[in-house]
């Protein structure tokens, strides 16, 4: 081994030169962040959305549409599926703390009952909503419904 061959251990130096330290560095100067600009400044951030003077997609891009704010979302169960957790959670009272407390359904949410499929046995539901034709079937199955504001 001679002088000249000696090298630090592998990952003992870093070959990154200091930025803005210098003409000597050669990353003087502009300290490569090119000539002028918000970019070349100190203390830049990106603006979300900021596109450098260009329109910004949001207001380029026509709008459509509407938002109800009045919108009621449901959770819809049908029939069939009523049948299928019946067997699955061995339930027999569709109420909204049972199905909160089998992981059915959020705290929040609210329950509808929709008509399709096919209602075998007698179940009992206490839910925000039923449609017309899942409230016939249910009573047809000698069930009941109350609903829950």
């Amino acid at each position: 081994m001679k002088l000249h061959e000696l090298r630090p251990a592998k990952g003992a130096t870093h070959k990154t030169k200091r930025i803005g330290r210098g003409d000597g560095s050669g990353h003087g100067g502009t300290s490569t962040k090119g000539t002028k600009g918000a970019q070349a400044r100190t203390g830049y951030k990106s603006k979300m959305a900021h596109e450098g003077g260009q329109m910004p997609i949001q207001r380029r891009v026509p709008k459509r549409g509407f938002s109800n704010p009045h919108r009621v979302e449901y959770t819809v169960l049908n029939l069939g599926q009523v049948e299928q957790l019946a067997e699955k959670y061995n339930i027999t009272e569709f109420s909204l703390e049972n199905l909160y407390i089998n992981g059915l359904i959020s705290q929040t949410d609210r329950v509808k009952i929709l008509g399709n499929g096919e209602l075998k046995n007698k179940f009992t539901f206490k839910v925000n909503a039923v449609s017309e034709k899942a409230k016939a079937a249910i009573e047809a199955a000698g069930g009941s419904i109350e609903i829950v504001k």
